[in-house]
């Protein structure tokens, strides 16, 4: 392995290197430095792992190649964040500082712009700065890029990915044509080979292990729990480990916000970073996370790209993001310079495809970890009190004075005494909290199957409610204080509302068992934006599955088969003696149909169909009234026949069995019957009737439309309408 001096670098950044704790070269920065410092050196694709030193690979050719004499700006460095911007202008200030008259300017958003002027034009060697800002300098007339000598993109890809592709390409239209450009990042994504072809020329492309291989000294763990329990999660992976120092991601904003509120109210030292904070208040938080004042840091992906933090134990995945290049970059913030650390992600069922995914794209192997129990956690903060103690300095100097007075207070106390009550204090809100605290329950493959089952089985009535169906659903634009409404409405009395669950086209709502009679009976016929609506009693089942109350639901069975979607239909039985309800069963749970019921009357021999026996009574009512000979009675007879060939619509309501007893067509006025029959020319009496009421309905529009309006007349002193009059035609 060589070193920093046989790589070229002078002595004045290798004293400065030194005292920063840099020994040897990292392969990165063995394999670009060399080249960066010849003469006549081209443009440079560079791919390495995160945390492997690639700002130093670019830095230090940087700051040895600048000519201190020279006032202009020479070099020109771009990075997606301000905190990125800000860590690198600070890693070039600390590598030259043994050098005099060299001036690095960070330039980003957030902070104030006349300082940024001011500074700049005392004198800018290099240039660090976000797209958005350099670009309004620019416009200012303050910055001019035509003494750039070379062009340096860090983090390129974030670039593209944030919408800085426009203002790339004014920045670099400005820039000289022939100057240098220079590329890192730590995965070779699409955006990545687009700018490398459209600017660069004759790259030279150097990759320092795989291409978008995760970070080497990266242990990858996940926790397959249920979506509702995931910060119940984190929390516990929080306290099993005591000394954490972590990272927590987040793949929005508010979410980033929320979590970060709901730590620090549950006691931990945490504070979040997005973009919808200042740059003051980022800044604040960043350097109190760099200080290890804050233990815990809840980041999106934009705020924490690039960030560089020493000794960062854990990065912890609140959800998986869907770039996986996002995943790398995030597990990249530990593990950095050869150092060990853990990536944790904490899934669902929905999201453990992306785990196999993400292991194929960066090849590592994700180990499937333990929820800690609550007696592994207590342990754990135990140990970690008697350590802090142990590791306690004690200077009597300071307490000698203090001393006599604690021995005479504590004297009462014996040694277990006191151990106990510093334990406690220490120890005790861990104690208290998982003491009733359940276990989060392992998540497998079959509690996935019965979830699903779950969803798809009906829901059962809370004790002593019914649960009622209403045909009216989210289509219908209804909420459920308009189901309320309508109880309130069209039932007497004071109704207790349970459960309601809207669906899209139909509805579920719960009420006490006492008032199913007045609710069917008030609710049924009552008119919500022009439609009419019905109540019934849900069917309802068990956990199996089977049927607990047979209540007057159509179902749907299962389809036999026998031709290409035909139903059969069956009868449930009723309570009422000598009828039965013409019913359909459907073996998809989840689904309740409008119900509709029809009462026949049963005699004791077998009778036909009720679709042959509709077919034979058409028959003699056209040859009754018709009087028709014989053969037009075949005729009839064979049209019949060639109508049941026709193959109808899955979707026709049920056949109703007609009985033959007389007592039920007396029971119909007016010749009501003629509604069950078809007319000569095939459209049914039913549906002409209809017909002709519309059309009557669109005339009587129409004629309205046409009617002048009333005109205004004073009659004794006051306005009286009538009715406007055509003009009379005279005479002559």
């Amino acid at each position: 392995m060589s070193t920093f001096r046989e790589l070229g670098v002078s002595d004045r950044i290798l004293k400065a290197i030194e005292e920063l704790g840099f020994e040897n070269p990292m392969p990165v920065q063995e394999a670009v430095i060399p080249y960066l410092l010849e003469e006549g050196s081209g443009d440079v694709v560079a791919l390495a792992q995160t945390g492997t030193g690639k700002t130093a690979a670019y830095g230090i050719p940087v700051i040895q190649r600048t000519d201190v004499d020279s006032r202009d700006a020479q070099f020109l460095i771009l990075s997606p964040t301000r905190e990125l911007c800000v860590q690198i202008a600070s890693d070039l200030a600390d590598f030259s500082h043994y050098i005099e008259g060299l001036h690095v300017i960070p330039m980003y958003g957030g902070s104030s712009i006349e300082n940024q002027i001011r500074n700049f034009k005392r004198g800018a060697h290099v240039i660090v700065a976000t797209p958005g800002r350099l670009i309004d300098l620019m416009e200012r007339g303050v910055v001019k890029l035509d003494t750039i000598r070379t062009v340096i993109l860090d983090e390129a890809d974030e670039m593209l990915n944030m919408g800085f592709s426009e203002d790339l390409e004014k920045i670099l239209s400005s820039v000289p044509v022939e100057r240098k450009m220079l590329m890192f990042s730590a995965t070779m994504s699409k955006e990545i080979q687009a700018i490398s072809q459209k600017y660069l020329n004759n790259a030279r492309e150097i990759v320092i292990g795989t291409r978008n291989e995760g970070a080497e000294n990266v242990e990858h763990v996940y926790y397959m729990v249920h979506a509702r329990d995931k910060y119940l999660a984190l929390k516990r992976i929080v306290d099993y480990y005591p000394s954490i120092y972590a990272i927590i991601f987040c793949r929005t904003r508010l979410e980033t916000q929320e979590i970060a509120d709901k730590l620090m109210q549950d006691g931990y030292n945490a504070d979040s970073l997005h973009g919808d904070l200042s740059q003051a208040q980022r800044d604040l938080t960043m350097n109190k996370f760099r200080k290890r004042q804050l233990q815990l840091l809840v980041a999106t992906d934009v705020a924490a790209r690039g960030l560089d933090v020493d000794n960062l134990t854990h990065v912890i995945n609140f959800g998986l993001p869907d770039d996986i290049e996002n995943y790398t970059h995030r597990s990249g913030r530990t593990g950095r310079a050869g150092k060990k650390g853990v990536s944790i992600s904490i899934v669902n069922l929905r999201e453990k495809g992306k785990i196999r995914f993400i292991e194929k794209a960066i090849g590592k192997t994700f180990v499937q970890g333990v929820m800690p129990t609550g007696t592994q956690i207590c342990e754990k903060q135990l140990y970690k009190v008697i350590d802090d103690l142990e590791r306690i300095q004690v200077n009597e100097e300071q307490i000698e004075g203090f001393l006599p007075e604690i021995f005479r207070r504590l004297d009462w106390m014996d040694k277990n005494d006191i151990i106990k009550r510093i334990v406690t204090r220490e120890f005790g809100r861990f104690v208290r909290y998982y003491k009733d605290a359940p276990e989060l329950e392992e998540v497998t493959r079959k509690d996935a199957d019965n979830e699903k089952r779950k969803k798809k089985d009906r829901r059962r009535a809370q004790k002593g409610y019914t649960r009622f169906f209403i045909n009216i659903g989210k289509k219908d634009h209804v909420q459920p204080v308009h189901i309320i409404e309508m109880l309130n409405r069209n039932v007497a009395g004071r109704v207790d509302v349970g459960r309601i669950d809207l669906m899209q086209n139909f509805s579920f709502f719960e009420c006490p068992e006492e008032y199913t009679e007045e609710i069917i009976e008030g609710m049924s016929g009552v008119n919500y934006k022009g439609r009419e609506v019905h109540v019934e009693v849900a069917e309802t089942r068990s956990e199996d599955g089977e049927v607990i109350d047979t209540k007057p639901v159509r179902e749907r069975k299962t389809r036999t088969g026998k031709k290409p979607g035909r139903e059969d239909w069956t009868s449930i039985g009723d309570e009422k003696p000598g009828s039965e309800i013409m019913s359909r069963t459907d073996e998809r749970p989840g689904r309740v149909d409008k119900i509709h019921r029809e009462e026949t009357f049963l005699d004791e021999k077998p009778r036909k169909s009720g679709k042959k026996r509709r077919d034979e009574i058409l028959i003699q009512e056209k040859s009754s009234k018709s009087g028709k000979t014989s053969k037009r009675k075949e005729e009839t007879e064979s049209k019949v026949r060639g109508s049941r060939t026709e193959r109808r619509s899955p979707q026709r309501a049920p056949q109703v069995q007609i009985a033959q007893d007389d007592d039920f067509w007396n029971n119909f006025e007016n010749e009501d019957w003629h509604q069950f029959f078809r007319s000569d020319n095939g459209r049914s009496r039913r549906g002409s009737d209809r017909q002709e009421a519309r059309a009557s309905k669109r005339k009587a529009k129409t004629s309205a439309r046409k009617a002048k309006p009333a005109r205004m007349e004073k009659v004794n002193g006051r306005k009286v309408s009538r009715t406007a009059a055509k003009p009379r035609k005279s005479r002559r």
